[in-house]
């Protein structure tokens, strides 16, 4: 069979497709429950609520964790995701991000070794950055042993 140009320009993108069965896959995961409370305009208004809420609070949490070592982006991808269980923004937003992690994964795993190297040396350099300017303004905490913050004192200029 021929396909012309015009249908072949109608016929979906593979990520729409990808989109359209994700969402269909999402839909036979429709708890009881989530049916239940859907069902009282009173009780879903009140759960859109606590889900936004809920959500809110996870990813400014998230957010502030970016710039310091530790998990930052994934605590805001879980918030997104918990927004996405119930606002359809959100999901359109979960799945963008994810594939802008996806292209980004791909792209740093096609590069050569000295690439990959030097994108983990830049990572290190910049959490230890991070690391020294949070403790240069906050100070050692108490519950480092005294002869590590004494190096950290004399070594680090902290």
């Amino acid at each position: 069979m021929d396909v012309t140009r015009d249908e072949a320009s109608a016929a979906p993108s593979p990520a729409a497709r990808a989109t359209a069965e994700e969402h269909h896959l999402l839909r036979g995961r429709d708890w009881a429950w989530r049916r239940r409370i859907r069902a009282n305009p009173r009780s879903r208004q009140i759960y859109r609520w606590v889900v936004g809420g809920l959500g809110f609070v996870i990813v400014v949490a998230g957010l502030l964790m970016v710039p310091f070592p530790g998990p930052g982006w994934l605590v805001v991808f879980i918030g997104v995701s918990i927004w996405a269980s119930e606002f359809h923004w959100a999901r359109r937003l979960h799945l963008y991000g994810m594939g802008k992690l996806r292209t980004w994964n791909d792209w740093v795993m096609a590069q050569g070794l000295l690439v990959r190297g030097g994108l983990f040396l830049l990572t290190c350099l910049f959490v230890n950055a991070v690391l020294w300017t949070m403790l240069k303004l906050m100070g050692i905490p108490d519950w480092v042993p005294q002869d590590v913050a004494s190096f950290a004192h004399a070594h680090l200029a902290l």
